[in-house]
C-alpha cells in the first residue's frame, strides 16, 4: 500500500481477509469503503451516461456512484473491493480502469486512495469466475492464511495488531537503484521472462511476468529494500507480483548482487569473507575459478588455492571438491604447486573413493 500496489488477498471464505482489512484501517487511519463487486453493474464503475442541456455540444458525462464521490470529497480512502472472483466478465472489464488508471465514470480517485481486493478461489466461491488476465494482471498477489493458535487467542479476547513496517525516505533512492540493477540484470540474462502469458486458464488469473508487472516488483523491491522487510516478506510480495518461477529466479539475482567480487578475493585471499549459505558460497568458489580461467596466472592460481582453503576451513567440505578439480586441470607446465594443495588432498580424495566403491 505504500508503493500505492493494488493488492489481492486469495484465501478460503471465512479465514478473515475482511475483518484483517478493517482493522488495518483503523490502524493507518484510512476510511474504509467496501464495494461488492459481484453485486454491481459494469456501469457502477464504468459510470452512467447523464443527458445534460445540450448533448450535441457538451456530450454526455458519465456520472460516478456515490462511494467514489465520498473518496474524491474525502480525500483518502482504503477501497476495498469484495468477492472479486465472483464477478463477472463484464464487471471484471469495468473494473480495468478502476484498478489501473483509478477512474470511476468521470472522477479519478485522489493519490491518497488505496485500492486492495479480495477473492476466494474458484472452487469454493459463490458461482465463481475465473479472474481475467488483463485484471489479475494489474494486482499484487498474495495468498491469506490464518494460524491456528492466533484464531485461538483471538476468540478468547486478544487478537494480535500487527506491527507495520515504516519506510525510510533516506533510504528510497539507493533502493531504487538497488531495485533497477536486479531486475534489468535478471532481464538482460533471460530475456525470455520479459513477458509470459500462462497458458492454462486458471494460471492466468493470478501473477505473471509481463512489462507491467516487472515494474510493479521493480518498486515493491525498491520499497521493501527501504523499509527493512524480511527475505520472507521480499519473496511473497516479488512471487505475487510475477509468479513463483520467475520471482524465485529474481532472489536469487538479488542473492548474487550481494557476492563478493571473485578478482577482490584474488587480491587479498587473506582477508576474504565467504558467505555463511552454501549456494552462495559454491556460487564465489566457481566464479573464483572461473575467474583465473579467463586470466591463467601463477599469483592467481595460488590465491585461489588459498581461497579454497579458507572454504574448507569455514564450511561444508564438499563444496570444495568440483572447484578444487577444476582448478587443478587449469595448471600449466611451469607452474609450481602450492603447499595449500596438502590440506585439500583429503576432502578432494574422499568423494573419489566413494564413487569407485559405488562403481565396484
Amino acid at each position: 500500500m505504500s508503493a500505492d500496489l493494488p493488492v489481492l488477498l486469495w484465501g478460503e471464505p471465512g479465514i478473515g481477509k475482511t475483518a484483517a482489512l478493517t482493522q488495518l484501517a483503523e490502524a493507518i487511519e484510512l476510511p474504509l469503503t467496501t464495494v461488492i463487486a459481484s453485486v454491481h453493474e459494469p456501469s457502477d464503475f464504468s459510470g452512467l451516461p447523464v443527458v445534460g442541456d445540450d448533448p450535441a455540444e457538451q456530450g454526455v458525462p458519465m456520472a460516478p456512484p456515490d462511494w467514489a464521490v465520498r473518496l474524491v470529497r474525502t480525500g483518502r480512502g482504503l477501497l476495498f473491493l469484495d468477492e472479486l472472483s465472483t464477478a463477472p466478465p463484464a464487471v471484471q472489464a469495468a473494473l480495468l480502469r478502476v484498478v489501473l488508471e483509478r477512474r470511476v465514470g468521470a472522477l479519478r480517485l485522489p493519490p491518497g486512495v488505496r485500492i486492495v481486493a479480495a477473492a476466494n478461489p474458484r472452487s469454493s466461491a459463490a458461482d465463481g469466475w475465473e479472474l481475467s488476465p488483463p485484471l489479475a494482471n494489474r494486482f499484487v498477489h498474495l495468498q491469506w492464511t490464518y494460524d491456528h493458535d492466533v484464531v485461538v487467542r483471538g476468540l478468547g479476547g486478544t487478537w494480535p495488531k500487527a506491527a507495520l513496517p515504516r519506510l525510510d525516505p533516506g533510504q528510497l533512492p539507493d533502493a531504487v537503484t538497488f531495485a533497477r540493477r536486479a531486475v534489468c540484470g535478471l532481464l538482460t540474462a533471460r530475456p525470455g521472462l520479459v513477458h509470459q502469458l500462462p497458458k492454462s486458464e486458471g494460471r492466468r488469473g493470478g501473477a505473471w511476468p509481463s512489462p507491467r508487472s516487472w515494474e510493479m516488483t521493480l518498486r515493491l523491491v525498491a520499497f521493501a529494500t527501504a523499509a527493512g522487510a524480511s527475505r520472507e516478506v521480499l519473496s511473497m510480495l516479488v512471487r505475487g507480483t510475477v509468479g513463483d518461477g520467475p520471482g524465485l529466479e529474481l532472489l536469487a539475482s538479488l542473492d548474487r548482487m550481494d557476492l563478493p567480487d571473485p578478482e577482490t578475493l584474488l587480491a587479498d585471499p587473506e582477508s576474504a569473507v565467504l558467505p555463511e549459505r552454501g549456494d552462495l558460497r559454491q556460487t564465489v568458489l566457481d566464479g573464483v575459478v572461473e575467474a583465473v580461467r579467463k586470466r591463467p596466472e601463477q599469483s592467481r592460481w595460488d590465491a585461489a588455492w588459498a581461497l579454497l582453503v579458507l572454504a574448507l576451513e569455514t564450511g561444508a567440505p564438499d563444496l570444495v571438491v568440483v572447484p578444487a578439480a577444476t582448478l587443478a586441470s587449469l595448471r600449466r607446465d611451469d607452474w609450481q604447486v602450492p603447499a595449500a594443495i596438502e590440506r585439500l588432498s583429503g576432502a578432494v580424495a574422499l568423494p573419489r573413493r566413494a564413487d569407485r566403491a559405488g562403481e565396484r
